[in-house]
């Protein structure tokens, strides 16, 4: 039997508080208020699709990850809504391109590692909950900074932003740590973005609107 998904070990608490927040209201209006059969099934139905949606949430797609060591993979799966030189001001303070992947509550949210190298900068940090899709959502939002710096010196940032739904930031990695490409790093849950901060030399495989799969699509290459 060939396997096509399974649920993220992170999932598990948030899928036994939805079966309990929806079934437990659900079984008192129904088993204390006289209500009709119809109304019955719509409870139902209702607190069955919330539950089906949380579950769905937590899905990890099995993938083989498109390895090239050129190449800076997508670190999410999403919509690329920006594509653009920016100074980056947490950690290089000069300018970057910086590409953006909106990654909406329907998405698959975990987040893998883009390159081959050592984690030589993380960094959590609290903040505002704005819409995810918003530009100034990458400074103001909670979020939590990588760098990764490939064998060829070059150093890719990447930057998990919480949505104005996602209130928690999962992520695994740690200072000094190799980390190969491809390898899950984290999550956010319910609704977020993540920005890559880029050399001004790569070479852009990418464009504005257009889909992308962790592990899979080829965001760019180094020259």
């Amino acid at each position: 039997m060939i396997k096509t998904c399974k649920l993220h070990k992170e999932g598990t608490a948030s899928i036994i508080i939805a079966f309990l927040i929806v079934f437990l209201p659900a079984w008192a209006l129904i088993h204390y208020l006289e209500i009709s059969l119809w109304l019955t099934v719509l409870i139902l139905l209702c607190a069955f699709s919330f539950c089906c949606f949380v579950i769905y949430f937590f899905r990890i797609p099995y993938r083989k990850t498109e390895r090239d060591e050129n190449a800076i993979l997508s670190p999410a799966d999403g919509t690329i809504v920006q594509i653009l030189e920016e100074v980056e001001t947490e950690y290089f303070n000069d300018i970057r391109i910086q590409i953006s992947i909106f990654m909406s509550p329907l998405n698959v949210h975990v987040n893998t590692y883009p390159i081959d190298g050592e984690i030589v900068y993380v960094k959590y940090h609290k903040g505002k909950h704005l819409v995810a899709n918003l530009p100034k959502s990458s400074k103001d939002n909670e979020h939590n900074t990588v760098v990764q710096k490939h064998k060829n010196g070059e150093e890719v940032l990447f930057r998990q932003i919480a949505g104005a739904v996602a209130r928690r930031i999962v992520s695994y990695a740690k200072k000094g740590e190799d980390a190969q490409q491809g390898k899950e790093m984290g999550m956010i849950k319910f609704g977020s973005r993540v920005d890559l901060f880029l050399p001004l030399s790569s070479k852009i495989n990418v464009k504005l609107n257009e889909k992308v799969k962790s592990k899979i699509t080829h965001i760019a290459y180094f020259s």
